[in-house]
């Protein structure tokens, strides 16, 4: 496992859209954000480049992200938004040279492909958590603000549902690396050279927009994949605006959850903060994660960040 250097006051960091095209008002309303952190913000082409639902060609946007892992300047990467085009590129990236020029790498959504490509890939910690356009351009949660604050300095993070109320779907303590996001990446990646680990594994999951009979497919793809067998725990975290539409005549979210993850019998909690939601709380990709279901707490005691 390679961790990325924390970052300082004063730092330079890279803002790039490797998926598709952001609101670009809302990109700009937020890159004060990461200003009033103390950060220098390089804004990449991208954000300003459509190439129909893209942000650019793939080899445009596989270029950008290699530009900036190798730019000795920028000491950390945020995706802009996620919307689509990730798994497009994630056969034309250099994970050598990610390898070899570790920084802090940090989005979700649809970047979900694109955090674990690079932590499978070369073992690199990335970072699940809130993106400029979608999270940050305007009345931003005090927890979500916070959250970056590990970007800066070792800290444990216990979320609990002193933020929000949780449900324990079965009981039970489990520990191991954190891996997962969103609910449909998840899913894509199945069966490629990217497939999701999650052998001893804590999985997490979220999803936005997606009606429960979807939901429904991929969870049971994911089932028949063998993830749940495989993982330590499962938790299930916001899943925004997931209602039915087209068939309203439908299973509740809780119920496929009893349908294809509660019968593994591992520890799994339902309800955190994570996702397309307010707080979006992050959290870092490959460090050990303890959840103890009965108590409704997710810890995860070791930083994502190396310190010297």
């Amino acid at each position: 496992m390679i961790k990325p250097a924390k970052l300082e006051r004063g730092d330079q960091v890279a803002v790039i859209a490797p998926a598709s095209s952001p609101n670009i008002e809302a990109a700009n309303r937020a890159i004060p954000f990461l200003e009033q952190l103390g950060l220098v913000v390089q804004v990449g082409s991208s954000l300003s480049r459509e190439h129909g639902y893209l942000a650019g060609t793939d080899q445009q946007r596989v270029e950008e992200l290699h530009a900036a892992f190798t730019d000795k300047q920028i000491k950390a990467i945020f995706c802009v938004c996620g919307g689509y085009g990730t798994a497009r590129i994630a056969s034309m990236i250099d994970y050598e040279l990610i390898e070899a020029n570790p920084k802090i790498f940090w989005g979700y959504s649809d970047i979900t492909f694109l955090l674990h490509a690079i932590h499978q890939q070369t073992g690199l910690v990335t970072f699940h958590g809130p993106m400029l356009s979608s999270d940050l351009s305007e009345n931003v949660h005090h927890l979500t603000r916070e959250t970056f604050n590990q970007l800066f300095e070792p800290i444990s993070l216990c979320y609990s549902d002193s933020i929000r109320p949780l449900d324990t779907l079965v009981e039970g303590y489990a520990k191991g690396p954190l891996v997962g996001g969103n609910l449909t990446l998840l899913t894509s990646s199945l069966g490629t050279e990217y497939e999701i680990d999650c052998l001893n594994k804590v999985l997490f999951i979220e999803e936005v927009d997606e009606e429960p009979y979807r939901l429904d497919r991929m969870l049971n793809q994911l089932r028949l994949a063998g993830k749940f067998a495989d993982a330590k725990a499962i938790v299930l975290c916001d899943f925004h605006n997931c209602v039915p539409m087209k068939r309203m005549q439908s299973l509740s979210i809780n119920q496929l959850f009893y349908d294809h993850i509660v019968p593994f019998q591992k520890p799994t909690l339902s309800g955190l903060s994570i996702g397309h939601c307010s707080p979006n709380l992050a959290v870092p990709i490959g460090i050990e994660a303890h959840v103890d279901a009965t108590k409704k707490t997710v810890t995860i005691i070791d930083s994502g960040i190396e310190t010297w």
